[in-house]
């Protein structure tokens, strides 16, 4: 068990000035000026930026830069030109568009405001049984490696969710050249060792992809607290933001958002359901019932 001593929780006057900053940089569509957040949340800059560390994680910059590639996401879709969309949503050049936006959306700013239009994605399902019921697993890959995967009972019901995603994208299933992929899928599914290799190719924030690669390194059988995965990404007290983090996990099973846990070794959320979460853990060799394997 680890021996450091508990970081204390954010406090009241903390999230009061977080608060007030998200407000202003969500009512004006993006990042705000460091001296004007500061008045709105009535303190300096850098108490500030430490309130933002302590409660979400994240830099006030880096929260404004979300909040604008949102709307730029939203307009690209409404919009017939990028670089209106550029402009209306707050970037200063198409350049400084396309390098930002870009890496967070996935794919070139043009591609997604046509719903991928040309990008090919191969999709794949396979039926495994997680529990006391029949399920599917769903995968979808670009040729770089898996975007999504997802667990679920309707495969229609997860297919249209895939194909929502990017409408105009080529979406092909191909049982066949992602044979291997759903094997090795179906093998996590039953708490094994997947045989095959599972290269990935999903975008998220900065905080977020630290996040990710933070669960990768739990080792199968084991699992670790939100509070552990916080202090291992070097944001002890982004609890809360680690679990968003977990719960936006674009991957199912390869990234495995299942051996997170509360403190005292309980399960709690999991997109795919609690009782998914205990079964994978069960079959992993970690008891959903025992305390969580700590760290030291």
């Amino acid at each position: 068990m680890s021996t450091a001593n508990p970081v204390p929780p954010p406090t009241d006057t903390a999230r009061e000035r977080v608060l007030a900053a998200v407000r202003a940089m969500d009512e004006a569509g993006g990042p705000v000026p460091s001296p004007e957040l500061a008045a709105v949340a009535q303190c300096s800059e850098r108490q500030l930026s430490r309130s933002f560390r302590e409660v979400l994680g994240i830099s006030p910059r880096e929260y404004g830069e979300a909040v604008r590639t949102g709307r730029a996401r939203d307009l690209l879709r409404t919009l017939d030109s990028v670089t209106d969309a550029a402009f209306e949503a707050g970037y200063g050049s198409s350049r400084g568009f396309y390098e930002e936006a870009g890496q967070r959306l996935g794919m070139k700013p043009r591609a997604y405001a046509s719903g991928a239009p040309g990008i090919t994605l191969a999709w794949s399902a396979a039926p495994v049984r997680i529990g006391d019921h029949d399920r599917w697993v769903v995968a979808v890959a670009s040729v770089d490696g898996l975007c999504a995967v997802r667990i679920g009972t309707d495969l229609e019901a997860l297919a249209a969710e895939v194909a929502d995603e990017f409408p105009a994208a080529a979406l092909e299933r191909s049982d066949e050249s992602l044979a291997d992929v759903m094997a090795g899928l179906v093998q996590l599914a039953h708490g094994e060792q997947s045989s095959a290799t599972l290269p990935l190719d999903v975008h998220g924030t900065a905080f977020q992809a630290r996040v990710w690669d933070a669960l990768v390194q739990i080792p199968r059988g084991e699992t670790r607290s939100y509070s552990e995965v916080a202090e291992s990404i070097g944001r002890p007290t982004a609890v809360r933001a680690v679990a968003r983090a977990c719960a936006t996990n674009p991957v199912a099973l390869v990234v495995p958002c299942h051996r997170v846990v509360r403190s005292d070794g309980s399960l709690s959320g999991y997109r795919w359901g609690l009782e998914i979460k205990g079964t994978l853990l069960a079959a992993e060799g970690r008891d959903s019932e025992s305390p969580a394997t700590m760290v030291g």
